[in-house]
């Protein structure tokens, strides 16, 4: 079974804004500056959701760990 481009997606926005959230939150810990913390977390967001897209594209090509449930008709 395969996904569709617009599930990966989905996926890729709702994976990015947690992930960027909690870059956020660590860049402030360390930096104790909300600004910088902002501008990291502006930068990754588009950066990494770009890399997960065709990451997620990528692995859809692959059969590695998937298996095929028989169609059954009762």
């Amino acid at each position: 079974m395969k996904e569709k481009a617009y599930r990966s997606l989905v996926k890729t926005i709702s994976w990015r804004v947690l992930g960027t959230i909690d870059t956020i939150v660590i860049s402030y810990l360390i930096t104790g500056s909300l600004a910088m913390a902002a501008s990291i977390g502006s930068i990754e967001v588009v950066t990494k959701m770009i890399l997960y897209y065709f990451h997620e594209r990528g692995w859809d090509k692959l059969n590695f760990g998937r298996t095929q449930e028989p169609d059954y008709q009762i």
